[in-house]
């Protein structure tokens, strides 16, 4: 099926980034590379784009769809984890912007091999990287009780996670769980009735809590934030789409620890906590989609969007 993702906030993250003229600018999460191809032409003439994604599919479709900006763009299958590595292996000292858009996009979800859905039967993969060992099947089948629970009540906040690893374990006693609608069989059974008739579908809180533990997607977020300071130049802007509570969470609290708010006790003759300004806010409260855009894609409707500028200063001088 053809690689399809519809950029979520776009208006705003133009906008907020504000891409110019002989920049350079990182999508860490380029998927169908919707985003920088409405920020490219801003970056020309002398600007450029490096996009990473750990989605090979992805980088595929990234580089045909960017093809016509040449030289100006590269595409790189990587784990937005590493950046402040690969910008050193490229000899780069530093980003004008960087956006992370972040989650599943629309295509893994609608392509059912990638077993990222709970609306369709798939072989259960949920894997971001093709190229990684862990898979949805591997967890359900293997992974103990206790740790299950603790994954579906912490990723997915889920107030069932006890039943539902419960049914779980239970069920692969019988026989192994291989698709995803096996599981979503048994996500329904452990749920009781009344729970089910309201809110969500009964599988989207376990199936996203299986996919951010399978992927690490959290722990990548954190060790890429804490890459900031090293990798944004002076008045350098950075973006993050998040999609849930968890993510958004993490992103407010890293711009909160940059931001060089002193954390030390009240009444303390002299700050030892060491926090220096790294960032300044450009949205004090995360930016949401208009209306309109959720009627166009009502799968924005979860999006906030947090922008920072690191302050400008020379990093060696602060």
């Amino acid at each position: 099926m053809p690689f399809t993702h519809q950029p979520v906030l776009l208006t705003e993250v133009l906008h907020l980034l504000d891409p110019q003229q002989g920049e350079f600018f990182v999508d860490a999460t380029v998927g169908g590379g919707g985003h920088s191809r409405a920020i490219l032409p801003r970056l020309l003439p002398g600007g450029h784009l490096l996009g990473l994604d750990r989605d090979a599919e992805a980088v595929a479709a990234a580089r045909e769809r960017l093809a016509a900006f040449g030289a100006n763009v590269e595409i790189v299958q990587a784990n937005f984890r590493d950046l402040a590595a690969i910008l050193e292996a490229r000899g780069i000292p530093g980003v004008d912007g960087l956006l992370f858009d972040l989650g599943v996009s629309s295509y893994q979800l609608d392509n059912p091999e990638r077993g990222f859905s709970y609306q369709v039967d798939a072989p259960l993969d949920m894997r971001m990287g093709q190229d990684q060992e862990l898979t949805a099947a591997e967890v359900v089948n293997n992974w103990p009780e206790e740790k299950l629970t603790r994954v579906i009540w912490q990723y997915g906040e889920e107030r069932w996670a006890p039943r539902i690893a419960a049914f779980i374990v239970a069920s692969r006693r019988q026989r192994p769980i291989t698709t995803t609608g096996q599981l979503v069989a048994i996500i329904k059974e452990a749920i009781p009735a009344g729970a089910r008739r309201s809110g969500h579908h009964p599988a989207k809180r376990t199936f996203q809590a299986l996919r951010i533990a399978i992927n690490g997607e959290l722990d990548a977020l954190r060790a890429a934030l804490e890459q900031l300071d090293s990798i944004l130049k002076p008045g350098g802007r950075v973006g993050v789409i998040s999609f849930h509570s968890l993510e958004d969470r993490i992103v407010k609290e890293a711009f909160r620890s940059l931001s060089g708010r002193c954390t030390c006790p009240p009444g303390l003759p002299v700050c030892t906590c060491g926090r220096r300004e790294v960032l300044v806010p450009v949205t004090r409260k995360p930016v949401i989609p208009t209306a309109a855009e959720i009627v166009a894609n009502p799968r924005a409707r979860s999006a906030k969007l947090r922008v920072a500028r690191r302050v400008l200063k020379d990093k060696d001088g602060e």
